[in-house]
C-alpha cells in the first residue's frame, strides 16, 4: 500500500540528512497518515480511509466528508474516493 493520503495526494517526499561536517545522506519524508473512519451524511454509512492529519483537519473545517469530497480537485483524490465522491454528488442530487 502506498503511503499516499486518499483525498489530498500528500506522499513520502525525499531529502538529505546534513550533519556538522556537511556531509550529505538520502533520507525521506513520510506523511502523517491515519487510519480513520469517517460519516458521510448523504449516503449514510462509514467510510474508512487512509487520510493525513492535514486532510483530517480541513475535512472537519469544510463541514463534513461530503462537502469536501464535492470541492476537492480530481487529481488529488484516490480512485476510491473519486468513485466515493460520484456516490455522494448521485445521492445529494436524488435529495
Amino acid at each position: 500500500m502506498a503511503r499516499r493520503c486518499e483525498l489530498t495526494g500528500k506522499a513520502v517526499q525525499t531529502g538529505n540528512n546534513v550533519s556538522h561536517a556537511n556531509n550529505k545522506t538520502r533520507r525521506r519524508f513520510l506523511p502523517n497518515l491515519c487510519q480513520v473512519t469517517l460519516m458521510s451524511d448523504s449516503l449514510g454509512r462509514n467510510v474508512r480511509l487512509k487520510v493525513s492529519a492535514h486532510a483530517l483537519r480541513t475535512v472537519e473545517h469544510r463541514g463534513g466528508l461530503d462537502q469536501f469530497l464535492l470541492k476537492a480537485k480530481d487529481a488529488e483524490l484516490s480512485e476510491r474516493a473519486r468513485h466515493l465522491r460520484r456516490e455522494v454528488a448521485k445521492a445529494v442530487s436524488l435529495s
